[in-house]
């Protein structure tokens, strides 16, 4: 949705698929992406799915990886605001990661990525009263991602990975998707910058080459999602405690009730019987 003040990738709706993506390749190496953005809307623990930032050989093509195709080619950022991964998770959600494919690795969004996750970080972006910005940076084959999500007016360094190597030729675009979940996600503005560095010419065709990357984070084992896993994963600890309670509770209030109902049902036969 095109409005005077943003582009709605979603709306706060469920099982919608949205994109924006540049018309032209970008045909210089190093390179700054700084975006704004707002991923907000009317749930409270449960909403998703978030959305993706790409610089990828494709464009323009939907797919199930945050509105996009998988097994692309290229470099994609994931803001990812909901747990789909049941394992050992580490860190929160919303949660931003790197992946880089050649086309052949994929993204496994029941693991939220984790067995190709570059590196990430913990960025609590949701619903928040101010704005709120990221940088991808590429120079030197290394890749650097900030936020300014904390409305002071700078960058905090979520990751930096070295020993990613990226084509020239590539779209940047961005998508993103909801499903049994939903939000707003919002583009507000994206300003692309071309960097100096003092890199010396080596001859390479950088057209050609493959995307690739020399480091990966440790994956985390792969635990299959149980039908209903949304529900039960917003409900840990205490909340789990109290609705098991109630359950119980529900079924000793039925249980009585049908008892009493049975009671009077006799003595209603006695009487008739005298």
């Amino acid at each position: 949705m095109l409005t005077n003040n943003y582009i709605r990738l979603t709306s706060d709706h469920q099982s919608m698929k949205g994109g924006l993506w540049n018309q032209h390749p970008v045909l210089v190496r190093d390179w700054e992406l700084h975006i704004q953005f707002k991923v907000h809307g009317k749930g409270t623990n449960l909403f998703g799915d978030g959305f993706a930032i790409w610089y990828t050989k494709e464009r323009l093509t939907m797919g199930d990886v945050f509105g996009s195709k998988n097994f692309f080619h290229g470099l994609a950022i994931f803001m990812d605001t909901y747990s789909n991964h049941n394992g050992p998770h580490n860190h929160l959600h919303p949660y931003i990661s790197a992946m880089v494919d050649n086309g052949t690795m994929g993204y496994d969004h029941d693991a939220d990525g984790t067995h190709t996750e570059l590196a990430g970080c913990e960025a609590l972006f949701r619903n928040l009263a101010y704005d709120t910005y990221v940088a991808v940076r590429y120079s030197d084959d290394t890749l650097t991602v900030s936020t300014d999500i904390n409305n002071k007016g700078g960058w905090k360094e979520c990751f930096t990975v070295k020993g990613v190597h990226l084509p020239t030729g590539y779209y940047l675009g961005f998508s993103a998707a909801t499903g049994q979940l939903a939000d707003n996600h919002d583009i507000i503005s994206a300003k692309f910058y071309e960097l100096e560095t003092e890199r010396k010419d080596d001859g390479v065709d950088y057209s050609k080459i493959e995307p690739s990357a020399q480091f990966f984070a440790s994956p985390r084992d792969h635990v299959d999602d149980a039908k209903g896993a949304f529900m039960l994963n917003s409900l840990s600890g205490w909340k789990l405690l109290v609705v098991i309670i109630l359950i119980i509770i529900g079924i000793g209030v039925c249980l009585m009730v049908g008892f009493i109902i049975f009671q009077k049902s006799q003595e209603n036969s006695r009487k008739r019987f005298y």
